[in-house]
């Protein structure tokens, strides 16, 4: 095995010592960043292929790089290669790798390229394909409600507004209320996607190469469209990873939301869900407890993925052209997100498929608080009464009712004119969550047959996504 003197660094010859300590400990990266390392060895690849072209390495020079990186990306996978603590990145510990294969050969692969290009094509490539197993995991939720939907087309529930019962809906719709920011998220994620596919490498520093190199080749064996446009650009944008965090933050305000909504349903005040055991937790001093702490935590946690969107902003503001250390930062919050979301979503989508809804306790609950006025205004408007003045009548009779602690239903004919001459006991046929369920046929309304639309609609277009989450965007 060819033989390497003193510690490998990417720098360094025109300074005459090492780093002290503190930067040192300060500057390291590798920790973090080791995990790039499948992709800036796929990079590699490439970008040996195009000093091939350049006729800066010979074929049997290129044969020998490609099996050194073959090797070395073996060995990284089974654990037998792993970066020591003077390693400062993923780079540098990579490129230890291939000397220690290659010797003085592997130090020619450094020939048009640099850190700056090589890591935000790395990231990239890191993000693109991991955007796909958050995408995967959306979509495990996503299914989950809508099992959980398509189990409760017609099952009564008091929609709410101000968390006070406004009018009757469906659980079914209600949950499928849940599917809709999930379906924008996946269209957000491939949107996303399409800015990303553009290959920084070859862009060297900041300058791009006097090397007669092809960018072109090297984006499209990566998986990218295009090369970039613009070197200085190239190295210094970091625009996809704020709009990846924004997008994973997204995601964990709308997981937090339905968390809420979890933890609300399942209280001894609500009581219209039962958790199954497997995915909840208890008291350590209580017996009798039984926790949601699985939608607590998607509460809690959408705070850290906002924090992540925050901390690159701030970083990014004030950054001049073109590359600065300050990028080093980039990375964690993007691999927090990922990681925060992978553990997330599928204890969700569990918490969800496991759960039992009390459909008894949804259907008593439905039109109480006089969740059915809006029907009786609409039944005025229907006989041509201004809805101005169907509102008025209405709500005087909302407060006849709720002077005598009774139901709208329970009126007698003869206080149902005293409240308006527009009012008679025909008005009893509107005065049901069924029928006003029923009533409701317009397209994303909560009527059986809209819900039952949205739920194909919906399972329809997780179809496409469940094809491109599995999609390879990284050469293996």
């Amino acid at each position: 095995m060819p033989e390497t003197e003193g510690p490998t660094r990417l720098w360094g010859g025109r300074f005459a010592g090492g780093p002290a300590e503190a930067l040192a400990r300060l500057s390291v990266s590798v920790h973090f960043d080791w995990r790039l390392a499948p992709y800036d060895i796929a990079a590699s690849r490439a970008h040996a292929r195009v000093l091939a072209g350049a006729g800066l390495l010979d074929a049997d020079e290129l044969g020998q790089m490609l099996a050194a990186l073959d090797d070395l990306e073996s060995a990284c996978a089974a654990g037998e290669f792993r970066p020591t603590v003077e390693d400062e990145d993923v780079h540098t510990a990579l490129e230890r790798g291939l000397l220690e294969r290659l010797g003085t050969l592997g130090g020619k692969l450094r020939a048009g390229r640099s850190r700056n290009d090589q890591v935000a094509t790395d990231l990239r490539m890191y993000l693109r394909d991991h955007a796909r197993g958050v995408a995967a995991a959306v979509v495990e939720l996503a299914d989950a409600l809508l099992e959980q939907a398509g189990r409760h087309l017609d099952t009564p529930a008091p929609g709410m507004t101000h968390l006070q019962h406004a009018q009757p809906v469906s659980f079914g719709h209600w949950l499928l209320a849940h599917v809709q920011p999930l379906l924008r998220d996946l269209d957000r994620l491939r949107d996303w996607d399409a800015r990303t596919a553009i290959s920084p490498l070859g862009s060297g520093a900041l300058a791009g190469s006097s090397l007669p190199l092809d960018p072109g080749a090297v984006a499209k064996e990566l998986g990218f469209k295009a090369p970039a446009q613009n070197s200085m650009d190239a190295v210094s944008d970091r625009d996809f990873v704020a709009e990846f965090l924004f997008i994973t933050g997204l995601i964990g305000v709308h997981l937090s939301r339905l968390g809420e909504e979890v933890v609300l349903w399942t209280s001894q005040e609500f009581g219209w869900v039962i958790l199954d055991d497997a995915f909840a937790t208890g008291s350590s001093i209580m017996p009798q407890k039984k926790n949601a702490d699985i939608a607590e935590l998607a509460r809690g946690k959408a705070g850290r993925l906002i924090g992540g969107l925050v901390a690159v902003l701030t970083m990014l503001k004030g950054l001049p052209l073109t590359y600065d250390r300050d990028m080093q930062e980039d990375k964690e919050p993007a691999f927090d997100a990922i990681d925060t979301l992978q553990l997330l979503l599928p204890a969700l989508a569990g918490m969800i498929s496991t759960m039992t809804v009390r459909v008894d306790r949804l259907a008593a609950a439905a039109p109480v608080g006089f969740s059915l006025a809006t029907e009786v205004a609409d039944w005025l408007v229907r006989r041509h009464v201004p809805f101005r003045d169907a509102h008025e009548i209405t709500g005087r009779l909302v407060a006849l009712c709720a002077a005598r602690e009774c139901e709208l239903e329970d009126v007698s004919d003869e206080d149902l004119k005293t409240v308006s001459e527009h009012l008679d006991p025909s008005v009893r046929e509107v005065l049901s969550v069924r029928s006003a369920l029923a009533a409701r046929t317009t397209a994303g309304s909560t009527g059986p047959g809209p819900v039952a639309d949205q739920l194909q609609t919906a399972s329809d277009k997780l179809d496409g996504w469940r094809e491109w989450s599995i999609e390879s965007v990284v050469p293996r």
